[in-house]
């Protein structure tokens, strides 16, 4: 029997490998988005804790204290901005990028359907030849019989 030979057996492999690193481009995206919205939160909550800490002590104390946290607000709210447009900007570079790996999955997907189809063709003439053979092989050994005179 011959070796299945399939002449798209390279492109397969081409847009298998472009899959799995637009996978892991995806993956390093998401890890950055995970850790950025992490950061924001964090920033966040310790302005969220410093407020609620200031208002339960005596006004005295608080007012110099919130000083101090109004001119620090200042830098920590652009800090909060920024992360927030960086936080949009990972979360459109994560859209597109699932957009690359469907597209890319569909069409492998679609490779392999094919690769199946030539598989499928392939075995049903290697049957038809291989059936021929034992159709030439059994007219010949009657043809053999009929002239030995057995029949």
């Amino acid at each position: 029997m011959k070796r299945f030979v399939w002449r798209l057996q390279r492109v397969f492999e081409i847009k298998t490998k472009e899959e799995e690193i637009k996978r892991r481009e995806l993956l390093e995206i998401t890890e950055k988005l995970a850790q950025t919205r992490a950061e924001l939160i964090t920033r966040q909550r310790v302005i969220e804790d410093i407020i609620s800490e200031m208002s339960g002590e005596n006004p005295k104390q608080r007012l110099s204290k919130q000083e101090f946290f109004l001119r620090y607000s200042v830098t920590n709210d652009e800090l909060i901005k920024i992360l927030k447009s960086k936080v949009k900007e990972l979360e459109l570079q994560q859209k597109e990028k699932i957009a690359e790996v469907l597209k890319a999955k569909r069409f492998k997907e679609g490779l392999e359907k094919l690769r199946t189809e030539a598989w499928n063709r392939f075995l049903k003439e290697q049957e038809k030849i291989e059936q021929m053979e034992l159709d030439e092989i059994a007219t010949i050994s009657f043809a053999r019989n009929m002239m030995s005179g057995d029949m």
